[in-house]
C-alpha cells in the first residue's frame, strides 16, 4: 500500500439510502429482494464510494452497504446457528437484543464478503479497508446453546474469520479491520483469551490488520452507558498493554467528545493509531478546526507517521446529510494538520 501521511478513513458503516433500507436504524430490514437486492446493494456501495471520494478520504471502505449489521451478517453465513428461534440476551452488558442461537458446530461454509470486496476493489485505485466482527464481539452478540463456553466459541469464530480474511486479502483488500467493542467491557476475557483469539483470526495475513475498539454506535443505550463512566474513561488502560504486544498493526479508538485520557495512547506507542476525531453520537457536524484540535492533541502521544484520522465508530444511525458533512470535516481537519506539519 502506498505510504500516506495522516491517511483518513471511516471506521465502518455509512447510512444506507432510504430505497434500500429504512434509514437511521440498526438491523434495518431490506426493502428489496432477490436480484433487485443484489443490484441495490451494489448501487448503494457505489454511492458510498463516491461520497468518500468526494470528501477526499484516503482509505476507502464499503460503508457496510451490503450488510444489515456489522456482526450478525457474517454469522448468518455460518453453519450451526439458528436465526429462526431467537433468544434475548444483554449485549455488552448494556441493552437487550433478540439474537440467533448457536445450536451446533459453527463453521464457514463459503465466502461471505469476498465478492463484495472484489466489486469495491474494481471501483477505486485507492487503498481499501474491510471490516469484520471480532471473535469476542461475535460471542457477545448471540446465545450459545452448544459450546457452553465463550472461549471455545470464540476460537471457532476465529477460525472462520481467518478463512474469510485470507480470501479478502487475496481479493485486494489492503487493511482488514476487526470490530471489537466488547474489548471495552470484558477486560478479563480480553486478557485471558480474547486477544489470543483475535490473533488466531489474523494468522497468516500479510495485509495490514486493525482492531477497532469504541464505546458503541450513537444509540440511546450506549449514550446512557457513557453517562455512568465518570469524568475519565480508562477502559483502554485495561487492554492496550496486551494489544501493544500483539501482531495487530493498527488500533482504532474513540477520542472526540469522549472522556478518554489521550495519554493512554502511550500504551500502544509504536502501533499505528486510528484516532476517532468525529463523534458519531451527535447530529452536530464538527468544524475542520475541531477535528484538527483532536488530532493535534493525539500527536503528543502518536508519531505523525502512525496517525490515521478517523471516526469514533460507524455512522449507520445518522442521516446521510449529516454523515456527508462529517466526512468532509474529517478530511479538512486532517489537511489543517498536514499543513502545520509541513507535509
Amino acid at each position: 500500500m502506498k505510504k500516506l501521511l495522516l491517511p483518513t478513513s471511516i471506521v465502518g458503516s455509512l447510512p444506507k439510502p432510504a430505497w434500500l433500507a429504512p434509514p437511521e436504524k440498526l438491523w434495518s430490514p431490506w426493502k428489496l429482494e432477490g436480484d433487485q437486492l443484489i443490484e441495490g446493494k451494489q448501487d448503494a456501495l457505489r454511492i458510498s464510494l463516491q461520497e468518500q471520494q468526494l470528501a477526499d478520504l484516503d482509505i476507502i471502505c464499503d460503508g457496510e452497504q451490503t450488510r444489515q449489521h456489522f456482526v450478525t451478517t457474517f454469522i448468518e453465513h455460518l453453519s450451526g446457528v439458528d436465526f429462526e428461534n431467537r433468544k434475548t440476551v444483554k449485549i455488552r452488558n448494556r441493552y437487550d437484543a433478540s439474537v440467533p442461537v448457536v445450536v451446533g458446530e459453527v463453521a464457514r461454509q463459503k465466502a461471505v464478503f469476498v465478492e463484495d470486496a472484489k466489486f469495491l476493489r474494481k471501483q477505486t485505485n485507492k487503498p481499501i479497508k474491510w471490516a469484520l466482527p471480532g471473535p469476542l464481539t461475535m460471542v457477545d452478540t448471540l446465545y450459545d446453546d452448544h459450546y457452553k463456553s465463550r472461549e471455545k466459541l470464540a476460537w471457532e469464530f476465529a477460525i472462520a474469520l481467518n478463512e474469510e480474511a485470507r480470501e479478502l486479502q487475496d481479493a485486494g483488500v489492503d487493511i482488514i479491520q476487526f470490530d471489537e467493542p466488547a474489548f471495552n467491557v470484558f477486560f478479563d476475557e480480553v486478557n485471558d483469551w480474547g486477544m489470543a483469539a483475535l490473533e488466531r483470526a489474523i494468522e497468516g495475513l500479510h495485509c495490514q490488520t486493525a482492531v477497532h475498539i469504541c464505546y458503541g454506535y450513537g444509540i440511546q443505550a450506549n449514550t446512557d452507558w457513557k453517562k455512568t463512566l465518570g469524568s475519565e474513561w480508562r477502559q483502554y488502560e485495561e487492554i492496550f498493554p496486551k494489544i501493544q504486544k500483539s501482531k495487530i498493526d493498527i488500533v482504532s479508538l474513540e477520542c472526540h467528545n469522549s472522556n478518554v485520557p489521550l495519554d493512554l495512547m502511550e500504551l500502544v506507542r509504536g502501533k499505528k493509531v486510528m484516532v476517532g476525531a468525529i463523534d458519531v453520537a451527535t447530529n452536530a457536524i464538527e468544524t475542520p478546526e475541531e477535528v484538527a484540535a483532536t488530532l493535534r492533541k493525539a500527536l503528543e502521544f502518536v508519531d505523525a507517521e502512525n496517525l490515521y484520522p478517523s471516526t469514533n465508530c460507524g455512522m449507520a444511525p445518522l442521516s446521510r446529510n449529516i454523515a456527508r458533512g462529517k466526512l468532509s470535516a474529517l478530511s479538512a481537519g486532517a489537511e489543517i494538520i498536514r499543513k502545520e506539519l509541513g507535509i
